[in-house]
Formats: C-alpha cells, structure tokens, sequence
C-alpha cells in the first residue's frame, strides 16, 4: 500500500463520520501519487501527509441571538484553520443549513491548495454556521452576526486569519461581521475580505470569482484552439458567482441559456435575461423561478437536474456534489465536452472520472474558482497599504492570476505525464508549495 492511501485510510478511520471531507482528501491524495512518489521517503520521515490532513485549529462555538420576537436562538459556529504553511488562513464563511465539521473541514483542506495555485501568500481555512439568513429581517441578520463574531474574533486578525464570505455571506453579513470586530478590538484593520468599498473593500471582489472563472475558462479553451464565441452554456446557481460568470460570459459572446436555485431551474432558449436575474436575487433577494413570470421565452421546472439540458459549456456554480455521474452521463450525450467548476466539488468524484474517461476538458474548482479568494488576497494587500486600486486594475490582475493558475496546472499535468488532466495538474501544483513550505519550517 503506497504512503497516500495509508492516510487516506488513516482519514476514514478517524473521520468515518465526515464523508464530504473524505471524499475530499481522496481526490486529492489519489491525484497527487506521481509526486509523492518521487519524495516518498524524505515526506514519510517528517509524516507530512499525517500533518496535511489534519487541521491546523478546528473551533466549535455556540451562537445564541434574538429573533424580532425577542425569542432566544441558537446556532452552532465554526472555524477551521487548516493550514498556515504559506501564510495566514485564508477562506470563506458559510451561512446555510446544511453546515457541519465535515463540510468546513473538505473546504478548508481544499482551500490550502487553492491558494496555493495563486501563488500569493495564503493558507487555508473556512467557518461558518447552520443559520440560515433566508427569511430573516436585517435586524436578525445583525443580531446573529454580531453575537458569531463576538466568539470568532478570539481567533482572527490580519496577519494571523482572515475569513471572507461564501454561501449565505454577502455585503450585508460582512459589514455586520465588520462592524462588531473593530468594537470588541478597537483595531481597524483589514481583517475581513469583501468588505464595502466605504470602509476598505476591493473594486471588482464582488465579480471576482464568477469573471475568474470565464478568464479560465478562456485560456483553457483557447489552448484547446478553441473560441468562447458562440458557445451555448448552462450555469448551475443563481448566487453571486453564477450571476458574474453569466455577466462576463455573454460579455465574451456566449449564450447562457439556464440559471437555478435550490428549488429548479429557468430555461430560456433566447438567452438568460441577467438584468432580471439580478433584480430577483440581488435586489429582492427571490427565487429563480419568478424569472418565468417575467420572461415569455421561459420556463422554469421544478424539482429536476438542471444538466439534461443540451450544452456545450457546463459551469456547475452552486454547492457541492450537486453534479453527479448521471448528470455528467447526460451533459456528454447532449453534446457537452467542457466542464469547469465555479462551485468547491460540485462534481463526484464518479462524474469527474466519467468526464476524464471520455476526454471532455475539465477544470476543477481548486483551479477554476480561485479568482475570488485571489482578489480577497489583493483586498488584503490594498488594506496594508493604505491604498485603493481602480477596478481596471484590481481586473488586470486577476486575469494574469488565473492564466498563471492555468499554465501551472497544464505544467504539472504534463510533467507527470497526463496532459489536460487537470484534476491532477491542479492538485499537485497546489501540493507541491505547501509540501515545499512544510518540510522547510520543519515538524510543527
């Protein structure tokens, strides 16, 4: 049995409880074999891997909070460091239902690679809560952020973590968040990333994630010796970076022609109407369906997989597993032959084998999605500096960012001897660094 799947087998003996975060640690370790290999003795002498799959801080916390009827709720937080090889924690907060240990911890270990592949100075980690802001008054939103933050910022600052939002974390959460750091510290410093631009947030965060992913997406394609223009695409999600995908999609000459929600999803062979969308979702914060009763040209369903629709660009942009090896079955008998993930794991691991067997171009989200937390970083490098960049060049350089997260991705994939493979080029550009930066700072 190689070294790798020792600790995998390690990981489920220990967190059989957590399957997202096995699941996690599997596709990773599994990809990563060709360069363990190469170093498998010097890693096993320092227990490198054991190290790499265990978080770093792991914290647990009640959140109690007063509804507008003055009941007492009460909600459980989270924050897992993961990993301070290359620099402070860097990753999301999440705020939905469905948030436990399992889920923080798969995103927190992937992070660690994600930011490594940007090549700025950030480790890994994610947070949140199983509050769900949905229905809630601005009042209770407040009360519930203001009462997280009052445990969350024992753990936090600028150089040591620094969190950003995620699912069910906007512009709204993160100035409550914001708000109540600085009066339980007295600092003001940018601890917080996706922060308003009145009180040291970034032009073009907002964008970042969704605008990385097309930038990818293109340089991928034009690799490939193909063009965005004219390509039909269906986005999964209706969240901030389906929205901003769509927007620079169709800015590229791509015809998006299907958006979801939780509930289903809107089909519309004329072309997604963003403008509408992002009336429904951002301003009146509704559900996708709405955008039928408003355009003649669509129709929405209810309850049903999004990908059986034909294509010939998937972006998977809302949650985790939500494509599944049916779903992708389906996407290549409709003609789909390129998949790039706005989402973190959106895709099993049997669909992402299925997509690679079948030699559809397929870019992971560790890769693909980068582009927000690599904005979140140059909020950070503008914070320390005092200063604010125009959008134009906040943009410029992301779109250097993810060409350069592209070319290290398609150097390791050919290195290792499996051109656009990549899953495995992104995993082992991310691995490497980190496993560099560990064996230097020795065993801690």
């Amino acid at each position: 049995m190689s070294y790798a799947q020792e600790i995998y087998q390690h990981v489920v003996e220990k967190n059989a409880h957590e399957p997202e975060f096995c699941q996690a640690v599997k596709e990773v370790l599994d990809s990563i074999e060709p360069a363990i290999a190469v170093h498998e003795q010097d890693y096993r002498n320092v227990a490198l891997l054991e190290r790499m799959v265990e978080p770093e801080r792991s914290v647990t916390f009640r959140v109690p909070w007063l509804d507008d009827n003055g009941v007492v709720r009460v909600n459980r937080g989270y924050r897992i460091q993961f990993n301070s090889a290359i620099g402070p924690y860097k990753g999301g907060l999440r705020f939905h239902p469905s948030v436990n240990q399992s889920i923080l911890k798969f995103l927190g270990f992937e992070q660690t690679f994600k930011n490594s592949l940007t090549g700025l100075p950030i480790g890994g980690g994610k947070g949140g809560s199983d509050f769900d802001p949905k229905g809630k008054s601005d009042g209770e939103v407040m009360h519930f952020c203001q009462s997280f933050m009052t445990e969350l910022y024992k753990y936090i600052g600028a150089d040591r973590d620094v969190p950003a939002g995620d699912i069910g974390v906007g512009g709204r959460e993160i100035g409550y968040l914001f708000g109540q750091y600085k009066r339980l510290t007295g600092v003001y410093e940018g601890v917080l990333t996706g922060k308003g631009l009145t009180f040291g947030g970034s032009l073009g965060r907002t964008q970042a994630t969704g605008y990385g992913l097309i930038y990818m997406l293109e340089e991928m394609m034009r690799h490939h010796n193909q063009a965005l223009q004219g390509k039909q695409a269906i986005v999964s999600g209706s969240g901030n970076v389906a929205i901003y995908a769509v927007e620079k999609a169709q800015a590229k000459g791509m015809k998006v022609v299907a958006m979801s929600d939780s509930n289903g999803y809107v089909y519309d062979p004329a072309g997604i109407k963003l403008d509408i969308v992002k009336e429904i979702k951002e301003v009146r914060r509704g559900r996708i369906r709405e955008y039928a009763e408003i355009v003649d040209s669509a129709q929405y369903v209810e309850g049903s997989s999004i990908w059986k629709l034909p294509c010939e660009i998937a972006l998977p942009c809302a949650t985790q597993n939500e494509l599944t090896l049916a779903d992708m079955q389906a996407l290549h008998d409709n003609g789909c032959r390129v998949v790039a993930e706005g989402a973190n794991m959106p895709t099993t691991r049997e669909a992402t084998d299925y997509a690679l067997e079948k030699g559809m171009i397929f870019m992971p989200g560790k890769a693909a999605n980068a582009g927000g937390v690599a904005t979140s970083a140059l909020e950070m490098t503008q914070n320390s500096m005092r200063l604010s960049w125009t959008f134009d060049e906040v943009d410029q350089r992301l779109q250097r960012i993810m060409i350069d997260i592209y070319q290290k991705t398609a150097d390791a994939a050919n290195r290792y001897g499996c051109p656009h493979n990549y899953v495995l080029g992104a995993n082992i550009a991310g691995f490497e660094k980190v496993a560099e930066a560990m064996v230097a700072q020795g065993v801690c």
